[in-house]
């Protein structure tokens, strides 16, 4: 088993340090005990490419865009530079995967090149995906591939116009080299900006070693960085386990809502500060089936759509489990009180989750009855197998006082009576509601018309690996302003045909 202690085994070629400053970095994770990192620079590529850079973002971090597009950016970007202020590091963590305990995985193709502070005052960690080996590697080779690469940067892109916490790209580069999969498949880099990589797993990597003071430290670090009015109540680390239940509720149900399926809900892959981490084998739904699954390994469906409030809190109960030790001195004790923060997750969860159904169906004010027609909606879009986004979009422009305008929803259905079915009963629940202009708005708000579809990725990664990456700018075009009309890319609206189907994704390691 590899450990931080294990970093002389890796050979190493020199790596050049810039000359001007780039990044105003301020490293606290970092400045932690050595045993919950590795320090080790990135490897070096043989050609380094800038493919794409996302401004916007680098403008919202106060960097120089104009200078991160040079060849200097694009070999910072790769791991051939280290950039003044710098302190790269690979993390360590552990993580229950697919329900099974490793007790050690850490940055095994990533590193933290350093912390950014933005222009609102936020902590931003700048990560390099792809970046070689480290000594949490195992028998990987370290390296990612283009098309994964791409993947996670389109879909952090529109999870973050969705206005749902994510991780998000500031950079994709070409390495210049091969890298074997399956088949041999081009090389790349993903420089990922988060508000923090601290994961379930890193918790859990210290709590199964027993070491209650790492626990600590670390549960100390998460306060002072992301919650910290934890640190001013009488019980801050009860405090702490009830706020990331709370966070990753409201999260989970922010997925459902537009049809989102994770994939890979290791507790490695669930980030504390409470965004969306590593898109790997993940999707958005077409045709709502709640049992839907993408992810290639995931046979049994334990990450499935409708699963995803389940594991979610399993995934905490793994968490409250390592903070036992914090929460009381007396065994039994501290188990209540872990039982009571997970109690809020069942409530938190139903309120974001209830509470956005009933404004994606139009109603603005909650009466008795009103999650049941939501659900009976979803009952008739899975059996007459409905577009989860055209579908809600589409009842977004329906006259309370006219069914000639279903039409556009009708035709989502096999049998468009069974939408004419519920549409009585929701129009008897809008005669006591809004007006239609103040109803249709509020729907407009919440249901995009665009999402990162499938089959469009992945013909952006096709296309992108022939060196065409127009598909993808036309792409990130549409699903970065979600909500608005974009009659010029009408048919990224569309749903594939049968041939274009994309059913399983995989994570590129």
């Amino acid at each position: 088993m590899n450990s931080p202690s294990d970093l002389h085994s890796i050979d190493r070629v020199a790596v050049e340090t810039t000359a001007a400053p780039l990044f105003a970095f301020d490293n606290s994770y970092a400045r932690l005990p050595e045993h919950f990192y590795a320090r080790v620079p990135p490897t070096p590529v043989a050609e380094p490419g800038l493919l794409r850079l996302n401004r916007p973002l680098a403008e919202q971090l106060g960097l120089d865009a104009d200078a991160l597009s040079t060849p200097t950016g694009a070999a910072v970007f790769a791991g051939n530079l280290i950039p003044e202020g710098a302190d790269p590091i690979a993390m360590a963590y552990a993580g229950h995967q697919y329900a099974q305990f490793v007790p050690s995985l850490g940055d095994g193709r990533a590193i933290l090149l350093g912390e950014l502070i933005d222009r609102d005052g936020v902590r931003r960690d700048l990560h390099l995906k792809g970046a070689g080996r480290t000594p949490f590697s195992r028998s990987g080779d370290g390296r990612a591939v283009l098309g994964p690469v791409l993947r996670e940067y389109v879909l952090g892109e529109a999870m973050a116009a969705l206005g749902i916490p994510t991780t998000r790209a500031l950079a994709m580069v070409a390495t210049g080299e091969e890298v074997y999969r399956e088949r041999i498949e081009r090389g790349a880099v993903l420089v990922r900006v988060a508000a923090g990589h601290v994961r379930v797993g890193t918790f859990e990597y210290f709590a199964r070693r027993g070491n209650t003071e790492a626990v600590k430290t670390l549960a100390d670090y998460v306060i002072a960085r992301h919650y910290p009015d934890c640190a001013e109540t009488g019980q801050p680390y009860q405090a702490l386990l009830e706020q990331v239940v709370k966070r990753q509720a409201e999260l989970i149900a922010q997925w459902m809502l537009v049809g989102f399926i994770h994939g890979v809900m290791n507790t490695d892959n669930v980030a504390i500060s409470g965004e969306t981490i590593d898109y790997g084998p993940c999707a958005f739904m077409d045709a709502f089936h709640p049992q839907t699954v993408y992810s290639s390994i995931d046979r049994f469906g334990r990450y499935a759509w409708d699963q995803q409030p389940r594991i979610g809190y399993w995934n905490l109960t793994q968490l409250a489990n390592c903070l036992l030790p914090l929460l009381g001195e007396d065994e039994d004790e501290a188990k209540q009180t872990a039982r009571n923060a997970l109690d809020t997750y069942g409530k938190a969860f139903e309120t974001r989750y209830y509470g956005g159904l009933r404004t994606k169906i139009g109603l603005l004010d909650e009466r008795a009855g009103d999650d049941d027609l939501a659900l009976d909606l979803l009952g008739r879009m899975a059996a007459q197998q409905a577009d989860f986004t055209n579908t809600f979009r589409a009842l977004c422009e329906v006259d309370a006082d006219d069914p000639a305008t279903d039409a556009s929803v009708r035709r989502l259905f096999a049998d468009p009576a069974a939408f004419d079915q519920w549409a009585l009963q929701w129009r008897e629940r809008l005669a006591t509601t809004q007006p239609d202009s103040e109803r249709q708005a509020a729907m407009r708000a919440v249901n995009p018309a665009y999402i990162p579809r499938n089959h469009r990725v992945q013909q952006a990664i096709d296309a992108a690996n022939n060196g065409d990456l127009e598909p993808l700018d036309r792409l990130l075009e549409v699903v970065s302003q979600p909500y608005e009309e974009h009659l010029e890319r009408a048919e990224y609206r569309q749903p594939p045909r049968p041939d274009e189907v994309v059913e399983r994704t995989f994570c590129g390691t």
